[in-house]
């Protein structure tokens, strides 16, 4: 039974506290996101929508520095490189819409809109919405000026054809490491008469120099496409399928990734048809037997250390969901890898 030494205590602290009167350091970092400075709390369903509730700017896409932010959020509306269902191009409006994710990382203890100059930059502006070659152009020169003003991306797809322009941005001065997780390894060759298909992001990006396989991990594969994948172990990437994946379990995962990547620069791109379609269906390719959302925050919280340099979800496609939960999870893996990012050895945070 409490004490009454100890109830009057708490009486004495918080029986005429407000919601806003919290005392410890961290959870005052998300008061000052959460609350207004009359007490009371933004609505979460109120204003135009955005990535992770940040702040809009649209207008420092016009600046070299884009605002000297730390790090931008960037949506990639683009589809043109499915070979499925389309619809992901509506991915960004989705993950946008979802309301309630962070600030406060439990998990890692971290509140990463605290931590850094944050804001959502808009769209990739693309000049043609028919020509995939454009649009390939479009994103990488895009994501070199962000690569030139030390700027740090996360990225809403879109299909996964986007990471590989992304990643031509990003590793323009050196090839980065990369996380992968998704169904599939996305490194097939030219279908179709098109190279630049979300298939084949990854065999292009180190073929163009610009990602390391070796330090190259990809987590959650599956399906009937294995056969398609060869490129992935001639080039010497880690592939671990969804049976090494519960073999492993989720420390397993993360310690060899970790071991995989090392301490270089290290891009995270996660493809929402990882996740199992019973929690995802709302994407162009689903594949039975994935993730479960629970072990996908796991794994990704458990690359607090690494150095992100930037990162991307795509595959949202919406239209084939109604209960919304693929963007809710689309959501939820943005913050992961935000979270994860603030936290690594280069970053240089705030507070």
């Amino acid at each position: 039974m409490i004490s009454d030494d100890k109830l009057n205590a708490l009486r004495a602290k918080y029986a005429e506290a407000k919601g806003s009167d919290v005392f410890d350091p961290e959870f005052k970092k998300v008061v000052s996101l959460v609350f207004k400075s009359n007490g009371g709390r933004n609505l979460p369903y109120a204003d135009a929508a955005t990535f992770l509730g940040a702040a809009y700017r649209p207008e420092v896409q016009a600046r070299d520095d884009f605002g000297g932010l730390d790090v931008a959020l960037v949506g990639v509306p683009m589809d043109l490189g499915v070979t499925n269902r389309s619809g992901a191009r509506l991915g960004p409006r989705a993950v946008r819409a979802i309301e309630r994710i962070g600030p406060y990382n439990h998990g890692l203890k971290v509140v990463p809109r605290a931590a850094c100059d944050v804001a959502d930059i808009g769209d990739v502006p693309l000049r043609s919405r028919y020509s995939l070659e454009s649009c390939i152009e479009d994103i990488a020169g895009f994501y070199t000026r962000l690569q030139k003003a030390g700027v740090r991306p996360l990225s809403v797809g879109g299909d996964h054809s986007i990471s590989y322009p992304i990643l031509k941005g990003l590793g323009c001065e050196r090839p980065v490491g990369l996380i992968h997780i998704d169904a599939h390894c996305d490194t097939g060759g030219e279908y179709d008469g098109s190279k630049f298909n979300h298939g084949g992001p990854f065999r292009l990006a180190v073929l163009d120099g610009v990602l390391d396989p070796t330090r190259t991990i990809q987590v959650g594969i599956r399906g009937p496409a294995e056969f398609l994948w060869e490129f992935s172990q001639e080039s010497g990437m880690t592939v671990l399928h969804i049976e090494d994946v519960m073999r492993l379990g989720v420390e397993g995962v993360i310690r060899k990734a970790r071991e995989v990547v090392g301490d270089g620069p290290t891009y995270i791109s996660f493809d929402v048809d990882s996740l199992d379609p019973a929690y995802a269906p709302g994407t162009g390719t689903p594949e039975a037997g994935g993730l479960t959302p629970r072990e996908a925050q796991a794994i990704l919280r458990g690359f607090a250390g690494i150095d992100v340099v930037g990162g991307d979800v795509v595959e949202v496609a919406p239209q084939y969901d109604p209960t919304t939960n693929t963007a809710l999870f689309g959501a939820q893996m943005l913050f992961e890898i935000f979270s994860v990012m603030v936290l690594g050895p280069s970053f240089k945070r705030r507070g």
